[in-house]
């Protein structure tokens, strides 16, 4: 029934992970699994990360950690720390402590309400501390950092489990503001309570022994985005995707095809019409640009990507006809070469992948 399918590899993804946890000595290695697991299926993820040995999980928001909390354990010794990247958001304090799911803290404003939460309840409540050491999004800048350390009483009933920051450009080895976060870190720590250190996310993994820390947080390696783009990629493939062909027609030189004739035949030519468009995240950006394949030969992409259907030149590909697959991710085709000729990154690609597509999920 389906025209398009998303496979998913639940083993790549758990050994992705196990990859990544030999890689980080220095401490445990968390589980990203925020957008639904970069589209993929945190509710399927989630699981599969915990049986590989993974007890760290981050998501984006509260709710993306109400729909997988039922399942992780949450006591006893395979107990999971389950944290909340985006924070504390006034009124939400009840929720975070009667779930046990942990806030990532990013101003002294979340501080101060989640310390007056615990006092409200007489008991220590769990958090990580987030600060700011050069992507100026989430976490404590520099005055506020300087408060906290004159004042570390605004921290009493809040029990630390982590102080991280997040990287700006980890996946640029040779990136002199990797040095500079990693200096202004440990900057930060020195005047904070001993707390463990979280760092390193994907890319930072690879960066070598400095920016090693307590706790490392990969999200787009475990999916097999690759984590050091100027070298081959260290990580197994998650994904392949396929759409089928609906129709093949012969049009003559000169005639366009798709919305606004961006696109005209320079011969006689065969169009295969897939039934992909960018309602199921097939990014429109890829027009004119893109390619899928067959049978492992590059099939260019023509015309504008539209709603339901993307239009393939395959003239030279006489084998195609309706009912054909062609592979629009796969592991000779990733998502990061996808994103490149969409004029973006893998984890886009991956995140759009639209709720259409037939899943299947192979252990």
């Amino acid at each position: 029934m389906s025209g398009a399918v998303l496979e998913i590899d639940l083993a790549a993804i758990g050994a992705n992970w196990c990859t990544l946890r030999a890689l980080h000595s220095a401490g445990p290695v968390a589980g990203v699994v925020k957008a639904d697991a970069y589209g993929l299926g945190a509710a399927q993820v989630a699981p599969v990360l915990h049986a590989a040995g993974c007890r760290h999980f981050f998501v984006a928001h509260l709710a993306e950690a109400e729909a997988i909390r039922g399942l992780l354990p949450q006591h006893g010794p395979d107990a999971t720390l389950l944290a909340v990247l985006s924070g504390l958001i006034p009124g939400t304090e009840a929720l975070y402590a009667e779930s046990g799911i942990v806030p990532v803290l990013g101003s002294l404003a979340e501080i101060d309400h989640w310390a007056a939460h615990a006092r409200r309840l007489g008991r220590i409540l769990p958090a990580l501390l987030h600060v700011d050491t050069g992507m100026h999004r989430l976490g404590l800048d520099a005055r506020e950092l300087a408060l906290l350390a004159q004042d570390p009483a605004r921290l009493d009933g809040i029990g630390l489990r982590y102080v991280m920051t997040h990287l700006v450009s980890a996946e640029l080895s040779d990136d002199p503001l990797n040095e500079t976060q990693r200096r202004r870190f440990a900057q930060a720590c020195a005047v904070l309570p001993a707390t463990p250190r979280s760092l390193a996310n994907s890319s930072g993994i690879f960066l070598g022994d400095a920016f090693a820390s307590d706790l490392a947080r990969p999200g787009a390696a475990l999916y097999g985005i690759n984590p050091t783009p100027d070298r081959p990629n260290p990580m197994r493939p998650a994904v392949r995707l396929r759409a089928r062909v609906l129709q093949v027609r012969e049009i003559p030189a000169g005639e366009s095809v798709g919305y606004n004739a961006i696109w005209r035949a320079g011969r006689p030519s065969r169009i295969a019409t897939a039934c992909v468009g960018y309602a199921d995240g097939w990014l429109r950006s890829q027009s004119g640009r893109g390619h899928a394949l067959f049978d492992g030969a590059p099939v260019p992409l023509v015309g504008r990507v539209s709603m339901d259907l993307t239009t393939y030149d395959v003239t030279d590909h006489p084998a195609i006809g309706p009912g054909a697959w062609l592979e629009l991710i796969g592991p000779d085709l990733p998502a990061d070469a996808v994103a490149q000729a969409a004029g973006t990154n893998g984890y886009e690609i991956l995140t759009s992948l639209g709720r259409r597509y037939a899943r299947v999920y192979t252990a």
